[in-house]
């Protein structure tokens, strides 16, 4: 019997943050050691996170200060961070440096914006305000787990929920050479993907039974799926991304289109995403159109594509919580601690949803 893992997470409330401590209650090689949140230390998870009293019946939140000391007595310890972008990464400095202090190998996924990008320049002109922790940016690396055989940093900034579903279904086409690199990119994304607080976008009434597109061509999360396709495929190409907002809770339905670069069928380019994704069971290559039911509350993604000669649409569905977020972030970090990179992430979906 090996000694868990103390997990740390960061971000209190949200609705990340409870996936996470949902997906750590069932891990084998990890144990909650603190859920962070500085605005509400000492009340109970279970008062914000109904559906994890049986696993945290009494446990209760810590403030970063409490966290911090934590961090002394350990040799390592993982910290998943789901804090929002602007204020994770000087949490996240602060956390980093305390350990380093106390000696301890602390591992972190950031599962905010604030080190997705290259540089602070970079980070400041899509999110309009200076970067936290700007002598960080060169320790994490952002990339989605399939993508990225080998990391040669210590740490791993997880893209966000849209550029997951995204990347997962174009990086195969500009890799392989399927497509032109020109690729539409249309999604449609659940309300939790919004956050926790209300607003007229995630508000019940005026959300349910309703579809919209919002930041059309114009999207943040634009610059970031164009960095990380070509860091994946070593293809520079344009995209064009127009996000919904669905009447559903959680998942994504992202629909890639492109010109294809020669003739091709539907039979070869699933035949070529097979083979693209040969070796990672997360992601399933399906001869039919994925539905978003079929993944909801898993850490798979499901994607499947047609073909009429010059043009191709690959079609991703995954859960913006868990394989967008928490369920990539602890693929990563069982990466990162040298576990198998599916422990404690098989459950299937929970359908029916």
């Amino acid at each position: 019997m090996t000694t868990p893992v103390p997990a740390l997470v960061l971000g209190g409330t949200g609705y990340v943050a409870g996936e996470l401590l949902r997906l750590i209650a069932g891990h084998p090689e990890l144990e909650l050691a603190a859920a962070i949140s500085d605005s509400q230390p000492g009340e109970r998870i279970a008062r914000s996170f109904g559906h994890l009293a049986a696993v945290y019946p009494e446990a209760t939140f810590a403030s970063i200060s409490r966290a911090s000391m934590l961090l002394t007595e350990s040799k390592r310890a993982a910290l998943f961070s789901a804090a929002p972008h602007g204020a994770a990464a000087a949490l996240i400095d602060r956390l980093l440096t305390n350990a380093a202090s106390a000696k301890c190998d602390l591992r972190v996924v950031d599962i905010s914006a604030d080190f997705r990008y290259s540089s602070a320049d970079a980070y400041q002109k899509v999110y309009g305000h200076a970067h936290g922790a700007p002598a960080r940016l060169r320790e994490f690396t952002c990339a989605v787990p399939e993508h990225l055989p080998k990391l040669e940093t210590p740490h791993v900034a997880h893209p966000g929920c849209f550029a997951t579903a995204a990347l997962l279904a174009c990086v195969p086409l500009l890799a392989l050479g399927i497509a032109e690199p020109h690729i539409f990119i249309s999604a449609v994304t659940g309300s939790t993907g919004s956050g926790r607080k209300p607003t007229d976008g995630t508000h019940h009434p005026l959300r349910h039974s309703d579809l919209y597109s919002y930041s059309a061509l114009n999207h943040r999360h634009t610059p970031e799926i164009t960095a990380c396709a070509k860091a994946a495929s070593g293809v520079e190409a344009e995209f064009a991304f127009v996000p919904h907002s669905g009447p559903f809770a959680r998942g994504i339905h992202a629909t890639v289109q492109a010109a294809t670069r020669k003739h091709m069928t539907t039979e070869a380019v699933l035949a070529m995403l097979r083979d693209f994704y040969l070796d990672h069971r997360f992601v399933r290559v399906l001869d039919q159109p994925p539905r978003v039911k079929d993944i909801v509350a898993s850490n798979y993604a499901h994607i499947s594509a047609v073909a009429n000669g010059r043009t191709v649409a690959v079609m991703s569905v995954l859960d913006n919580l868990n394989k967008g977020a928490a369920g990539g972030a602890v693929q990563w970090m069982n990466r990162m601690l040298g576990f198998d990179e599916s422990t404690g992430l098989t459950a299937p979906a929970a359908g029916w949803t």
